[in-house]
């Protein structure tokens, strides 16, 4: 079942479109990657799910009815453009953005205590905003979106500021967060946390949707039909098409398949050499992101 569906959206500001009918269908419990380049109409689709904007027409339903100001406690929003207090205290603004989704006091402190201890930044509490580094603010940002336990959780570029030690740590919140059954939509440019992380994709280019669909499928939509192929022992000549390279002492190059089988593919490496690997190579998201912006940008 899908949490979030958006039927035909438009949003255009003065003679600039934004959103040209865009259509998707966000499944409850996974991870949902919202791709595109700066300027594609990410950051006005999420304002429109966040309702801080409205469409100029077509409809969206949170949990199978139109979108309402009462699913703003279900949902919890990390914008690109940070928004903390700077004088105020961690625990103050933890506090008081738990309360802000409706949460009882006593439930709110509880709720913070637990996160400033599981993100080991306890002794932050009495801290002012402007007193932390880039990083420290980060993290008590990610606190401030998830301490209601959304239904749904918008992420937009989730890892920025972070080092890689504590990029991986918020990655692993993400993991278990998900786990729990909460449905994550991550809207960022590394293309390395997309393939990590993300069950499905969708893809936005000035201002249409051009691509969507599970990743795995995604991956095999575009897949070249090349091989890596790992050789030992060879006895005859190969190709020199095939490109062949030495390393530590087989030989290793591509093939592509054409309209071979890998069946038969196989039996005429076997020729060669004793065969040592035989493994498919499929794009990369980033290869796949790069490849379909430049398709859509001469349209």
């Amino acid at each position: 079942m899908e949490i979030l569906e958006i039927r035909n959206l438009n949003k255009s500001y003065g003679n600039q479109k934004a959103l040209n009918n865009i259509s998707l269908t966000i499944p409850k419990g996974g991870i949902f990657g919202l791709l595109g380049p700066n300027g594609a109409g990410k950051t006005t689709l999420i304002r429109i799910i966040n309702q801080i904007i409205e469409g100029d027409s077509g409809e969206v339903y949170f949990n199978g009815e139109i979108l309402q100001p009462k699913h703003i406690s279900q949902i919890g929003y990390l914008p690109e453009e940070r928004g903390l207090y700077k004088k105020m205290k961690v625990w103050d603004q933890l506090v008081y953005f738990a309360r802000l989704k409706d949460m009882p006091a006593a439930l709110a402190k509880e709720r913070v205590a637990f996160w400033l201890k599981k993100m080991d930044i306890s002794s932050w509490r009495d801290k002012r905003i402007d007193d932390l580094s880039k990083g420290m603010a980060q993290k008590v940002q990610f606190i401030s979106t998830i301490i209601h336990e959304p239904e749904l959780l918008i992420l937009d570029e989730p890892f920025s500021g972070f080092d890689p030690l504590n990029a991986e740590i918020i990655k692993n919140e993400i993991i278990e967060l998900k786990n729990k059954g909460i449905t994550v939509v991550l809207s960022t440019h590394r293309m390395e946390s997309v393939e990590l992380l993300c069950d499905q994709i969708a893809m936005i280019h000035r201002s249409n949707k051009i691509l969507e669909g599970r990743l795995t499928a995604v991956k095999q939509m575009f897949r070249p039909n090349t091989y890596e192929v790992i050789l030992s022992g060879i006895n005859e000549t190969l190709p020199e098409s095939w490109n062949a390279s030495q390393v530590n002492g087989n030989t290793i190059f591509k093939i592509p398949l054409g309209q071979e089988s890998p069946n038969s593919t196989l039996q005429m490496l076997m020729q060669y050499g004793e065969l040592l690997g035989f493994r498919e190579i499929l794009p990369t998201m980033e290869e796949i992101f790069i490849q379909q912006i430049k398709n859509h940008s001469y349209e």
